[in-house]
């Protein structure tokens, strides 16, 4: 495998694969040179000095795109088209015109593509999703999704992010398709409740969105750019015959009751890459063992696709104060 993309998130992918026991990593690249240098040196690779390399090297079967969103689409391109299979990070892109279009142009290489939709792995909510499609609590009735950041990102990031609801939510709105199939209806509300500069970039911090799925469950998600006690993660889903829920990750399962207090516990843990390491090592597994056995990938193109949909339609929702039908 190679890693295109050596920062944040590209870094925790590199790690993962040079420790998985049937995986090689052969190279990553960056176009920001140290930071490929320095993945590179650390993990005993080549850093590669040009993306052709990457095409032409017949050792690297499979690439894992880590960039920024809007090279997203032309990196899966031509990835497919040198006959290597695909992980991508979320989101395919911003439009979802040009991630339309990248689907047309990739189908007639059969593409293996997985996308990063690393919640779907998580332990707990992965546990969740098996029992609730197993029937345990009857007919779905009812999804609440709470996923809530401990603080802002950078405004830069903000600004090319494609905005609150294509780029958190959009893992929530992939969830909820996961839990409850196929939504037909959506409806977003959004404020500003966090910071003020984020208002000036032309988005929202805070959101709720309320989905009906063609089942017949309704489905809530709130996100909130501001959490101070730590990565909210939270799924509740509710059914003809209980409920099933999945909570925060904890650093440690030791409560405390005292005379001011009882049951404290310690804080969520603190963002992202704590809280879903597990999960990362996962999918990634999981991408591994589709490509051994030439079999189906999931989360796929379709499932990004369809995900990002949905996100658009929140945001025409946002703007219009209306329903809108996804169907």
């Amino acid at each position: 495998m190679a890693v295109l993309g050596c920062g944040r998130i590209g870094r925790i992918h590199a790690g993962n694969i040079a420790r998985h026991p049937r995986a090689r990593l052969v190279s990553v690249f960056d176009v920001a040179s140290d930071a490929a240098r320095e993945t590179a040196s650390e993990l005993g690779v080549t850093r590669a000095q040009a993306l052709d390399e990457v095409w032409a090297d017949r050792e690297v079967a499979a690439v894992l795109i880590a960039t920024p969103t809007d090279t997203h689409v032309p990196l899966i391109t031509a990835a497919v088209k040198a006959d290597k299979a695909v992980f991508c990070e979320k989101p395919i892109d911003v439009d979802v015109e040009r991630a339309r279009s990248c689907g047309r142009d990739i189908a007639p290489y059969r593409p293996r593509l997985m996308l990063g939709f690393n919640r779907r792995f998580d332990p707990s909510f992965r546990a969740l999703g098996q029992r609730l499609h197993r029937g345990e609590i009857g007919r779905l009735e009812l999804v609440v999704i709470t996923s809530r950041d401990p603080a802002p990102p950078p405004l830069a990031y903000i600004r090319s992010s494609g905005g609150l609801l294509r780029d958190m939510t959009i893992h929530d709105l992939d969830m909820a398709r996961y839990l409850a199939g196929n939504i037909s209806q959506i409806q977003a509300f959004g404020a500003n409740l966090v910071d003020p500069k984020i208002a000036k970039l032309g988005d929202i911090d805070t959101c709720t969105v309320t989905m009906r799925a063609k089942s017949g469950a309704l489905l809530q998600i709130n996100n909130s750019r501001r959490c101070v006690y730590g990565y909210d993660q939270r799924i509740e889903v509710f059914g003809a015959s209980g409920m099933l829920q999945a909570g925060n990750w904890r650093a440690t399962s030791v409560e405390h009751s005292g005379a001011q207090y009882t049951s404290a516990r310690d804080p969520a843990l603190n963002f992202f890459i704590e809280r879903y390491a597990e999960a990362y090592r996962a999918e990634l597994d999981a991408f591994v063992r589709s490509v051994e056995e030439d079999r189906p990938m999931s989360p796929d193109f379709s499932d990004g696709l369809q995900a990002l949909r949905l996100a658009v339609a929140a945001e025409e929702s946002l703007r219009t104060q209306q329903f809108v039908d996804v169907s």
